[in-house]
């Protein structure tokens, strides 16, 4: 950590003389190669993103989330419709560009315009997306975005500290670990301890090179599989 002496002789954080606080994440599209992230609309998503869902052979998707497996179409539109009304957490639908459906959803949320900081999460991405460059772009957008587009100095990633796909995940996309807040989080009639990651701003320009050399089609055989993988990029 940077840091300076003050008139005091005490350590204090490096001087930031031209900060001004950053507009708040907004309903927005980004375009990628492989995706195209939206700001969820139930009209337009629910219908896909149940199904796409409903691929899934059981549901341990949801064993970290909050919510439980929706039963039906019309429960999962109930939840869209609300998720959409959110401004914190701000949901986004992951559009798949060849099929042009929706295929997962994730969101900003903790909002903090005024230090720059913001978190990814509620992340609940289908079988259709899962483990494919397209999940790993729509990362990416988001992140430029906060970056890039609103300026932001730190993006974060909390995940259960139980949850081990989660925390590789979050290595495999450059966070880095920061540690664990011991009972955190009381959800479904149980303990979560927080794992907690972060970006920087810092960080940032070097990992948007990695991103995107990683998305780059040369970096993918004719089968689709990766020539380099991202944590060695």
């Amino acid at each position: 950590m940077t840091s300076r002496l003050n008139a005091y002789d005490q350590p204090v954080g490096a001087s930031l003389p031209n900060w001004t606080p950053r507009p708040a994440p907004a309903r927005v599209d980004l375009d990628g190669a492989y995706c195209r992230i939206e700001p969820l609309d139930a009209e337009r998503h629910a219908d896909d993103l149940y199904a796409a869902y409903a691929t899934a052979t059981d549901g341990r998707n949801w064993t970290y989330l909050p919510d439980e497996p929706f039963e039906s179409a019309g429960q999962y539109r109930r939840w869209a419709e609300a998720a959409a009304r959110s401004a914190d957490p701000l949901h986004y639908a992951v559009i798949d560009r060849t099929s042009g459906k929706a295929v997962g959803t994730l969101s900003l949320m903790r909002h903090d315009p005024a230090n720059g900081v913001v978190e990814v999460g509620y992340v609940v991405f289908s079988p259709l997306i899962q483990r494919t460059p397209l999940s790993t772009e729509a990362q990416y957008l988001l992140m430029a975005y906060a970056f890039d587009k609103l300026g932001y100095r730190r993006y974060e990633w909390k995940c259960d500290a139980l949850n081990a796909p989660s925390r590789k995940a979050a290595e495999r996309l450059g966070f880095t670990f920061e540690g664990v807040f011991r009972q955190a989080v009381v959800y479904k009639g149980r303990n979560r301890d927080t794992a907690w990651y972060s970006i920087v701003d810092g960080e940032w320009p070097r990992l948007r090179e990695a991103f995107r050399a990683w998305l780059a089609p040369e970096n993918f055989s004719e089968d689709g599989r990766q020539r380099r993988s991202l944590s060695a990029m």
